[in-house]
């Protein structure tokens, strides 16, 4: 086993969720999670002098989770070959039109803090703060130093896993995860009139509905109302 491999390993080993999220991540909406991510110094065991805890804090931010395909997925730019081949592997062993969920998340980094005390009295002072102001959507996760971004992503995997079987629920239950007679979910119907609408108030960019378009493989569909965006700004 590769060593970094190994590293990894043992750093979602030692990751713990102390603080889970109070609320799922929403199906309809954005989901702005506040973090503090807790570690021990990488120093503290050269230095065992005074008690120190690192304080990481930032936000992730779940964008409104999307029904996808197969096909869909192997339009999405930016993987590598290795990454294509499965997908062709998912077509070929599901369909291509097989509709699944596709979470999008952004991490934003807050301020760093070293602060002189034991990790488990900072988590109590935290948790203190937290119920004070009745945050419903503030974690805090205990993670390691030097790999602490991989203990955030086991964090973004828990609250994913955790919250796909309510979202997928709510969305069968408005008839999202129907497919079309062309192979298209209703969802993705649903959200290219969206994004039609934002593209004609100026609030999206033309360039990234052909993209979302061409994904679904829907551009000649949809092209004369795409263009028609064009003939109405003159």
């Amino acid at each position: 086993m590769d060593i970094d491999d190994e590293r990894i390993r043992e750093a979602v080993k030692h990751t713990e969720i102390l603080r889970p999220p109070k609320r799922s991540l929403a199906t309809f909406g954005t989901t702005n999670i506040y973090y503090y991510l807790v570690t021990e110094p990488a120093y503290s065991e050269l230095v065992k002098s005074a008690a120190e805890t690192v304080i990481r804090e930032g936000r992730v931010i779940a964008e409104r989770p999307k029904i996808v395909t197969p096909f869909y997925l192997s339009q999405l730019e930016g993987f590598s070959s290795e990454a294509k081949k499965y997908f062709d592997t998912l077509i070929k062993t599901y369909g291509s039109n097989a509709p699944g969920l596709f979470y999008t998340y952004k991490n934003e980094p807050g301020q760093l803090n070293i602060v002189s005390d034991n990790l488990l009295a900072v988590v109590a002072k935290l948790n203190d703060d937290i119920d004070k102001r009745g945050d419903p959507l503030t974690s805090i996760i205990r993670g390691q130093d030097e790999l602490w971004d991989v203990s955030l992503m086991k964090f973004i995997y828990e609250m994913t896993r955790s919250s796909l079987p309510d979202n997928l629920l709510q969305m069968e239950t408005r008839g999202l995860l129907d497919i079309d007679s062309s192979g298209i979910p209703v969802d993705a119907r649903v959200r290219i009139e969206e994004l039609f609408k934002t593209v004609a108030r100026g609030e999206f960019e033309p360039s990234e509905l052909k993209k979302e378009l061409d994904r679904w493989g829907l551009f000649e569909e949809y092209e004369d109302r795409f263009f028609a965006i064009f003939k109405k700004e003159r």
